[in-house]
């Protein structure tokens, strides 16, 4: 692992010039720029066409020069931030936990849904004509079907669905299918569409954006499952960003879209583009429906094998995170109930 973390910063940091740092220190001055890292969920020409007006208003708004990182790669923003190669984010839920772990991170906003629906779902697709009707044909496992899944720090590519179906099966994909095959949501939307891959982990907002975009692959497929609905995106930044910058982004998320303004509407056009309606304030207990999914996860692994000390652990682990989900519940009323993997 380390020497595979050693590589991907060493790619981010070449993709990043030595003046993007961000983050100055205090005895340099005042910091005048921040690198906000974006997760390219489609191509990057994609995404920095979708962020670039966004971005452009952060600049006048907060009156820093802000340098976008695009990356596909889950784990190159997480050593980006990790290594201060960038200050603030747009992450998948599961990377925006690895940042809060690893790379000094700390959620503070998070995206709400235009439609008005608090969350999004994990999918299986597989094209409309597919003789797949079901997760149950998928998991026949006879080794025919080349499948394509996410980033492995992907909540929706892949921790859902490995999570819900495939290791409550007892299955591994890499021992399903013929050929198991790693994109972004786009790619693996396009792929299925064409007939390149017989099924592929998915979710329901890049369908919903690809429909809505008035583009086709989104009528070519068919969803054979569904996750329970997952928490929208969170917005990290690093904690020992300088406060007064941390205030100047704070107040540009949670009021870019907001109102009635002329301006809040040509900003709420943006964001649609993204399948974004705006910012909500929010913190690390954001991520804590992934923390049990994780831990969920990890208590069906080691039921695997069969040792008693290995799951008494893993046990453990899951209720501690369901007394912290409770406690949020009886504090806020607000949390949600806990996911299930589907039996």
């Amino acid at each position: 692992m380390i020497s595979r973390r050693t590589a991907l910063f060493l790619g981010a940091a070449a993709a990043l010039p030595l003046s993007a740092c961000g983050g100055e220190s205090k005895s340099s001055g005042p910091v005048t720029s921040i690198t906000f890292s974006i997760l390219s969920t489609e191509s990057a020409q994609n995404m920095e066409s979708y962020w670039a007006p966004i971005l452009a208003d952060m600049e006048k708004q907060t009156g820093l020069k802000v340098k976008p990182f695009f990356s596909g790669n889950y784990s190159a923003l997480i050593e980006a931030m990790r290594f201060k190669q960038s200050d603030v984010g747009w992450f998948s839920n599961q990377s925006g936990l690895e940042a809060v772990r690893r790379a000094n991170g700390e959620v503070f906003a998070r995206t709400f849904d235009p439609s008005g629906e608090d969350g999004y779902k994990s999918v299986i697709i597989v094209p409309m004509k597919s003789p797949i009707r079901t997760v149950d044909d998928l998991l026949k496992c006879d080794r025919t079907l080349n499948f394509g899944m996410g980033d492995k720090k992907s909540t929706s590519g892949t921790l859902a669905p490995m999570t819900y179906v495939f290791i409550p099966a007892g299955k591994k994909p890499e021992t399903c299918f013929k050929t198991v095959l790693t994109a972004n949501h786009q790619a693996n939307l396009f792929a299925v569409a064409a007939g390149r891959l017989d099924a592929a982990t998915n979710n329901s907002t890049a369908i919903a954006l690809n429909n809505a975009r008035g583009e086709s692959q989104g009528g070519k497929v068919r969803v054979i499952w569904e996750s329970p609905t997952l928490p929208e995106d969170p917005i990290v930044w690093r904690k020992d960003l300088d406060p007064t910058v941390k205030e100047k982004v704070r107040q540009f998320f949670l009021t870019y879209g907001q109102g009635d303004s002329p301006d809040a509407v040509r900003q709420r056009g943006y964001l649609k583009n993204l399948s974004i309606g705006g910012f909500l304030p929010a913190d690390d207990t954001h991520l804590l429906v992934v923390r049990e999914m994780e831990a969920t996860e990890g208590l069906l692994l080691a039921e695997e094998t069969g040792d008693a000390a290995k799951i008494a652990a893993a046990r453990k682990t899951l209720e501690g995170i369901r007394a912290e989900r409770a406690a949020l519940a009886a504090k806020t009323g607000a949390a949600p109930a806990p996911a299930k993997p589907a039996s």
